[in-house]
């Protein structure tokens, strides 16, 4: 019995002297790690980021951020100079101020940082990033790009939807005149205009009378929706880690919103895909897109569904909310300045006449229009942020 107890006493003193060495031997591991890892850093001589405004420890500078962030960010510029680092939780953020560094990034040195920092609402909006927006630099971008320069943006699909915004443009200029006298919202007008000849660049005819009445409120709500929820802040975006968490519900809304504007999607394409040869009439940018899908491009690249989605996404949210709003503030600014409005007449009835219609031709001989114009992009830019870049 004393032998057993002895034998038991010895095997647990061996059993405790063998977790000390373990845990001696982790711990030794451990710092060895973190000392090699870093002099490894070390080694490399990284250069600093660019001083910028002192961050809190995992907040980073988030509670100093202000609503209006290109008018926060160029009075930091005052303080830190043309090129600073603004921490948004964990990710460190580069602003550059000033156009001559702007021009080095984004022109000189544009393949280093073509790449983007894709937003986890981005992402959802866009079927993954597939689109030309978020799309990494490299052959999947170059095919997108190929694509929309050749077949929408190109001077010769341009000039054969000028019938189309001619007509547009003329309707909702007769639709104002009768509303002489009465309140109109003149935002969604404008909105229903640019959607109009957005979605006849996009699958021509196929969308006519209270059907396309529907369709213009439809995409109102969910493009203003996803322009919402793109630019609001995510804790998805500054700490990564939490993505999966959602904690906001902001990729949850995105995926509802989507959902709705891919219904809209599929009806056209499937209108599209079951109409006839003799019934399509014009060529237009969803039958090209299609011909693609089935493998009638040129493309190394494969050019899916998902991308032909995502590139509609771009055409719809790029080409409608940010061309009203302009138009809205420009009207708005307009009508509190009676003598810029006089000016206006003037040059309008002297370069156009006054029983004649403003065409895109006359755009160029109306310098005090397009000074205008410029000045309102200049008072409320729709865009004020590019797009962030990325290595």
């Amino acid at each position: 019995m004393y032998q057993d107890v002895t034998t038991a006493a010895g095997f647990s003193n061996q059993y405790h002297s063998f977790l000390i060495s373990s845990a001696l031997i982790f711990l030794g591991t451990a710092l060895w790690i973190l000392i090699v890892l870093k002099k490894s850093r070390n080694g490399k001589h990284q250069p600093p980021l660019p001083p910028g405004p002192r961050p809190l420890p995992l907040l980073g500078n988030l509670l100093s951020l202000q609503p209006e962030l290109h008018s926060y960010m160029a009075a930091l510029s005052q303080v830190h100079g043309p090129i600073y680092t603004l921490w948004l939780g964990r990710k460190p953020g580069i602003v550059i101020t000033s156009p001559s560094i702007a021009r080095e990034v984004l022109k000189d040195q544009d393949t280093a940082f073509a790449n983007r920092d894709v937003p986890a609402a981005g992402r959802e909006a866009t079927f993954g990033g597939k689109d030309i927006v978020w799309s990494p630099h490299g052959p999947e971008w170059r095919m997108l790009r190929k694509v929309c320069v050749r077949e929408m943006l190109s001077s010769s699909a341009l000039d054969s939807v000028y019938d189309l915004r001619r007509r547009e443009v003329r309707g909702t200029v007769k639709y104002l005149y009768e509303q002489a006298g009465r309140r109109v919202n003149f935002g969604e007008q404008m909105f229903l205009t640019m959607i109009n000849v957005i979605t006849g660049m996009m699958w021509g005819g196929t969308m006519k009378g209270a059907e396309r009445e529907t369709l213009g409120s439809e995409f109102r709500q969910i493009v203003t929706g996803i322009s919402g929820l793109v630019g609001l802040p995510n804790v998805s975006d500054f700490y990564p880690g939490l993505a999966t968490y959602d904690l906001q519900g902001i990729q949850r809304k995105m995926k509802k919103l989507v959902s709705r504007l891919d219904k809209v999607f599929q009806t056209a394409i499937d209108q599209r895909s079951g109409m006839g040869s003799d019934e399509m009439g014009s060529r237009d940018f969803l039958q090209v897109l299609l011909k693609l899908k089935d493998g009638e491009g040129d493309e190394i690249i494969p050019f899916t569904i998902t991308h032909l989605k995502a590139l509609l996404v771009d055409m719809v949210t790029g080409g409608t909310d940010t061309t009203s709003n302009a138009l809205e503030f420009a009207m708005a600014e307009i009508m509190k300045e009676p003598e810029v409005l006089k000016k206006l007449h003037e040059e309008i009835d002297t370069i156009v006449g006054k029983d004649n219609i403003v065409e895109e031709s006359h755009i160029h001989q109306l310098p005090y229009l397009s000074a205008v114009m410029k000045e309102t992009l200049r008072l409320h830019p729709v865009l004020p942020l590019l797009v962030p870049h990325s290595p």
